[in-house]
């Protein structure tokens, strides 16, 4: 459906919207950018073989080794880089997949809040205990309407 002449036409505006299709996306180009990184450790360490086997007259045996350090190091600092490169590539797909996890948990807990308000604002009525019947005398069919103590007993118990 996408063309290249429409003008709302942005080539990777459906992988953006799927953490999915995210995911994929940046796994494809992490497996691209290690197979480059082992291309270029190969590299690295052809260069450093060749450089420090160039000898000039009058060199002594440290000459050849300090003028290769520095290619050396430019190459490490690639691979460093390269390697920083795909580990942030790995990040970025999970934590965009924490992103919509937490879309999803902040619609929630602002529907769990707005409740909790209702609550809050209309507390719901709590239906009256039974009122205990008016006793005028005792009541002889409950075996708790007697006395509570023994000095409640009065004459009645001698």
């Amino acid at each position: 459906m996408n063309s290249n002449n429409d003008p709302n036409y942005a080539p990777l505006r459906d992988v953006a919207q799927s953490p999915e299709a995210t995911a994929r996306y940046l796994a494809d180009v992490q497996r691209v950018l290690l197979d480059i990184g082992k291309n270029l450790e190969t590299l690295a360490h052809e260069t450093r073989v060749h450089l420090r086997d160039t000898h000039v007259e009058g060199d002594r045996w440290y000459h050849a080794r300090m003028r290769a350090m520095p290619v050396e190091k430019a190459l490490g600092n690639v691979l460093k880089n390269l390697n920083n490169l795909t580990e942030g590539l790995e990040k970025s797909a999970y934590k965009r997949r924490a992103h919509d996890e937490a879309v999803v948990n902040t619609a929630k807990g602002r529907k769990e809040k707005e409740l909790e308000k209702q609550r809050k604002k209309n507390p719901p009525m709590l239906q009256t205990a039974p009122k205990p019947p008016q006793q005028g005398g005792q009541n002889q069919n409950s075996g708790y309407s007697g006395p509570t103590s023994i000095y409640d007993l009065g004459r009645e118990s001698a």
